[in-house]
């Protein structure tokens, strides 16, 4: 087995990346402290091609370089906008038709195993602050709340795991289905 070099992996300049066609998802981050997270939330997102990141309450916003340090230039790519207020950017996307997904541990959520997403639907996964999970302001306002199923003593995934498993868990049910 030889490792693929850099020239054989036929990526998308940022230009090609944002005419193609992109994951029905909107990620939010619901006060994301960690610049190094959002960094790497913002590689995540264009690793799978989500549509846009919304940035809300303390997340910072680029540019900056502790957040490019992780971004790799990924903050270029990704369309992203600041919305301070999280209950104003869920009401502006529940306007456009997305259903509002939280990450997070909640009574009566759904395990992410065995969510459905209709491929006709856009999404809006919010992914919540490092301490304290999505904020209350936003789970008044959500249409359905996935959990990670998790097994060990922590019951705790890193924010940057979190999207990254169910980034992929999207991208796989909406696009590599037979």
């Amino acid at each position: 087995m030889i490792k693929l070099k850099l020239d054989d992996l036929n990526r998308a300049s940022v230009e090609e990346f944002k005419q193609q066609k992109k994951l029905p998802v909107t990620v939010i981050l619901d006060s994301v402290r960690s610049m190094h997270n959002v960094g790497s939330i913002f590689r995540t997102s264009d690793g799978f091609a989500v549509e846009q990141i919304i940035l809300c309450g303390i997340t910072a916003r680029p540019p900056h370089r502790e957040i490019e340090k992780t971004a790799l230039g990924a903050t270029s790519s990704i369309d992203w906008s600041y919305v301070e207020d999280i209950t104003e950017a869920i009401s502006n996307l529940k306007t456009k038709g997305y259903q509002i997904i939280a990450i997070e541990q909640a009574f009566n959520s759904e395990m992410l195993h065995t969510f459905s997403p209709s491929p006709d639907q856009k999404f809006a996964l919010i992914f919540g602050n490092e301490v304290n999970g999505v904020s209350e302001e936003a789970m008044k306002l959500i249409d359905n709340c996935i959990e990670i199923p998790q097994f060990g003593t922590k019951h705790s995934f890193n924010i940057v795991v979190s999207a990254g498993i169910v980034l992929w868990d999207f991208f796989s049910k909406l696009t590599l289905k037979s």
